[in-house]
């Protein structure tokens, strides 16, 4: 392989570089290099490197050096292809174009035929013998030209054509004459210089310097700034700069261009896929402006390119080692490949073209892992539309959790379970949602929420619980008293029509849409045999038994019912890392809550205790079956207690209505002074977690108790019963400590009670940092740690999750602070820093420290990959996301044991 030496060097010739020398030459370039030293037919050229394009942005201008660098390489170029740039009889004509390190497809530049002016023109019409040729090569760089370089707008340049087309009555510049296209260019020239205030350039260099410095500007556009935070690629990057000399598929019926497939990237299916376009450019194939025909047919139209042509990917495919995309271009019946990479696919394909691979001996099991991605199992775990048979769109929100749900609108959770207990499915419509609002998302099949986005509560809820939701659809107005909503056009929806929610694309329609199922999941839910599924679910399933086999990390599930727990044991959890008891309080419970909280004297609070005791004890019984033989980590309740209660403002305003009305409301006025003895300025750093179960005696006893005693009636019953208590929102290990003395108390109790001792841990939810920074002294009172990443970002940021996103993210966004949601993606810099003192403390003051993580990261799959690293012991996530985080457990194992060998 060719080393190159880079010391103070910015441009490297093709012949130089190699397929691994991305980050200085961009993946465009690297590739071109690489297909050169394979001895392809590459056309010659040079790259101007990825530290050039840096040294740009940073300085506003061309750094020192690179113009000297560039004159030589071109001299070469020229050299090589017998031709001078700008030359009046034989120009050479060269194409710039950009090529980053990761594939931006159509996000930045490309500026073909530079090196043409009024003078040359003619010269190339001479040499080629084809003015219709030579004068619409002038046309292309003029437009492109106009528009890259010079900002001037597409639709006033595409004017100055048009006239042409009418005058012919024709569409396409290839069907007017050559004189015709000559008054275009001039038609162009003149548009130019009225909007960019200054003349097209006539002298080549110039044109090859505006370009250069026009490809590094285009790194910072604004789609292209926004499609790197899509796709999470650093802002820091830069660039590279491809300069090659053209080569022309506009030459006639024995040229043209087009973009071949070594497999399908649409299915995965093996074969040729790819379509050709004669006499053209590239340009023509991706604006469509002319119908392509199928790749097959160029054996008919050109044979001898096309074996060539067949030949070139399949050496590129065998070095490569995977699906490759290329672009080709046949001038008067000579291949020219242009360029080549890996090719994107959908994530079918991803999973079947890993297995194949693997199958034909190119690659190994663990190598087609590394293929593929747990957010592409996770596109392939939920339902997606078929054909919308012209349901209208209503309106466009944030894809806050993936899939497809057609239901009913309902706009309150009783609307939402009445309709579903009559056999329809239900679309729960709400301007935002609260813990109350579970009993209708549980109705529900999707959630539609007007504000808030991926990380608010509907958000995060509906990812748990595998459900559709877009969230943010700001314009929609909903009127819950009412029961309707109006979209911004006028549009109305009545509590009872028909919605379909796209969770991947975040569009609303208007009706209902044909909804395919994924046997992925039918496969996952054992409502489909291995033997009945098609290849797609077989490959998936063999990618994650390896990833099974390789991880390191153990896969545990967040599960509040007995339902939720069989659920995520058939997707492949082997244990609930999360077990969210303040879930068991809602709905008709939420009375007994009220109760307690109005209790007047011990005696009362305990006869509300020992009724709450007797529904968890069923509730964690039915979890303890599901699970029998796997770890079960119950977080004693941790949200306050007004939470169960009704909102302040609203009983107020009740009260005072009742006053004013002389018809006083028994039950507001009831409430009223306990919720106002409750309130509580920021609830969320008050009475919660810890401290409810030291500040009221005898909840957190109720529930060890429940716990306790549901392990020992299934245990009994011939089940291995594994429980584990977690205590929320310590900060301290004196808090632990007391918690932990009382917890102690009540399981000894009950083993001598019930004559059956059930092996229980406890430990605490390391979402405070103070506990992280306290770890070591927790610990030596601890048996597991649990990070609670969802509240540990608030707490570290000082960030409320519920309001951020919608007030401050965007504009972090565009200032370059966030690439990412911190609550998408874990903050490693900083979260990930507490975690990495706190598991080194906590191991410090217990060896034996078990460690895990339940919040929303544990099912984030870079997230996956830092608790990997970080040492933790298993990651925590809803059942749907288990298999996500199998996959992603197995692939880090496998990357870390790659990076580990390497540098031996």
């Amino acid at each position: 392989m060719t080393t190159m030496p880079t010391t103070g060097r910015y441009v490297f010739d093709f012949a130089e570089g190699s397929m691994d020398q991305k980050d200085l030459l961009g993946g465009k370039g690297a590739n071109l290099a690489e297909m050169t030293r394979l001895g392809l037919p590459v056309p010659p050229g040079f790259t101007i490197g990825t530290t050039a394009c840096r040294a740009y942005l940073e300085s506003g201008d061309l750094p020192a050096g690179l113009a000297d660098e560039i004159a030589a390489h071109l001299a070469r170029l020229e050299q090589a292809m017998g031709r001078r740039l700008g030359d009046p009889a034989d120009p050479l004509l060269i194409s710039v174009r950009s090529g980053g390190k990761f594939s931006m497809p159509g996000m930045m530049e490309t500026i073909l035929d530079i090196g043409l002016t009024d003078e040359s023109v003619h010269g190339l019409a001479k040499h080629s013998g084809d003015e219709h040729f030579a004068w619409d090569s002038y046309r292309r760089l003029l437009q492109m030209y106009a528009r890259t370089v010079l900002d001037v707008p597409d639709d006033v340049l595409q004017s100055a054509v048009s006239t042409e087309y009418a005058e012919w009555g024709v569409g396409t510049p290839e069907e007017l004459p050559a004189a015709a296209i000559e008054r275009a260019c001039t038609a162009l020239k003149q548009v130019i210089a009225d909007h960019a205030g200054r003349p097209f350039p006539q002298e080549p260099t110039e044109q090859l310097d505006l370009a250069v410095r026009a490809v590094f500007g285009s790194w910072s556009t604004p789609r292209a700034r926004l499609y790197r935070r899509q796709e999470q690629i650093p802002d820091d990057l830069g660039t590279a700069v491809n300069v090659m000399a053209m080569v022309f598929g506009n030459r006639g019926p024995d040229s043209g261009t087009g973009v071949a497939f070594t497999r399908d990237p649409a299915s995965g299916a093996a074969g040729v896929y790819g379509d050709y376009l004669q006499d053209a450019q590239g340009e023509d194939v991706v604006a469509g402006v002319r119908n392509t025909v199928p790749l097959a047919r160029l054996a008919e139209i050109d044979a001898v390119s096309h074996t060539e042509l067949l030949t070139a990917m399949s050496t590129l495919e065998r070095h490569y080692r995977d699906l490759c995309d290329i672009e080709f271009t046949i001038e008067r019946g000579r291949l020219w490949i242009l360029q080549t990479r890996v090719g994107k696919r959908t994530a079918g394909a991803a999973f079947r073209i890993a297995v194949q691979l693997v199958d034909e001996g190119l690659i190994t099991l663990d190598e087609a892992l590394l293929r593929v991605t747990g957010a592409q199992l996770g596109q392939l775990m939920f339902p997606r539309f078929g054909e919308r048979h012209g349901v209208p769109e209503l309106a466009h929100g944030v894809p806050a959790s993936p899939g497809a749900a057609v239901g009913v609108a309902a706009f309150d959770s009783e609307a939402a379970r009445r309709f579903a207990a009559e056999g329809r499915q239900v679309v729960l419509v709400r301007r935002e949602t609260n813990p109350d609002d579970l009993p209708g998302m549980l109705a529900a099949v999707g959630i539609l929420t007007t504000r808030g986005g991926k990380t608010s509560h509907a958000a995060v809820v509906a990812r748990g619980m595998g459900k559709t939701c877009v969230c943010g659809v700001d314009s929609l107005s909903v009127d819950a008293v009412a029961r309707r909503a109006v979209t911004a056009e006028g549009v109305v929806i009545e509590e009872g029509d028909v919605l379909s929610l796209d969770g991947t694309s975040g569009v609303v329609f208007y009706g209902e849409v044909p909804v395919v199922a994924s046997p992925v999941v039918e496969y996952f839910e054992g409502r489909l045999e291995l033997s009945e599924a098609d290849d797609l679910v077989s490959a998936v399933d063999r990618l994650l038994r390896h990833a099974d086999a390789r991880r390191r990390l153990g896969v545990h599930a967040n599960a509040d019912t007995s339902a939720d727990a069989e659920r995520a044991r058939r997707f492949g959890a082997e244990g609930i890392g999360l077990c969210r008891t303040e879930h068991m309080f809602l709905g008709e419970r939420r009375k007994l809550v009220e109760r307690l909280v109005l209790a007047e004297g011990v005696s009362e609070q305990q006869t509300v205790l020992e009724e709450l005791l007797q529904l968890q004890r069923e509730d964690f019984a039915g979890i303890f079956r599901a699970m029998a033989g796997l770890p079960v980590t119950v977080r004693l309740i941790d949200p306050p207690l007004h939470e169960f209660l009704p909102d302040l403002t609203a009983l107020s305003v009740r009260a005072a209505v009742g006053r004013a009305t002389g018809t006083p409301d028994i039950d507001a006025e009831r409430l009223l002074p306990a919720v106002q003895r409750m309130h509580e300025s920021n609830p969320m750093l008050g009475l919660r977690g810890v401290r409810l179960g030291i500040v009221i005696p005898g909840l957190f006893a109720m529930q060890a108790r429940a716990i306790a005693e549901a392990a020992a009636v299934v245990s009994a019953e011939g089940n291995v019963v594994r429980p584990e208590i977690m205590v929320p929102l310590v900060a301290g290990e004196v808090e632990l400590r007391l918690v932990r003395r009382e917890i102690e108390g009540v399981l000894a109790e009950v083993a001598t009670r019930t004559g059956c001792t059930v092996p229980t841990r406890i430990g605490a939810m390391i979402e405070v940092p103070r506990a992280a920074l306290g770890a070591e002294q927790i610990a030596r009172s601890a048996d597991f740690f649990s990070f609670g990443t969802n509240d540990l970002t608030q707490l570290t940021w000082a960030f409320s999750r519920d309001d951020v996103e919608a007030s401050i993210f965007p504009r972090y966004f565009d200032a370059g602070i966030f690439a990412v949601s911190p609550f998408e993606s874990l903050d490693v810099a900083g979260v990930g820093r507490l975690v990495r003192l706190a598991v080194a403390e906590g191991r410090r003051g217990n060896p034996d420290l078990v460690i895990g993580v339940c919040g929303e990261h544990g099912g984030d799959p870079a997230s996956i990959a830092f608790f990997a690293e970080a040492g933790l012991d298993y990651v925590s996530c809803s059942p749907y996301r288990v298999p996500i985080a199998r996959l992603e457990a197995g692939r880090v194992t496998v990357a870390l044991t790659s990076s580990e060998s390497d540098t031996r």
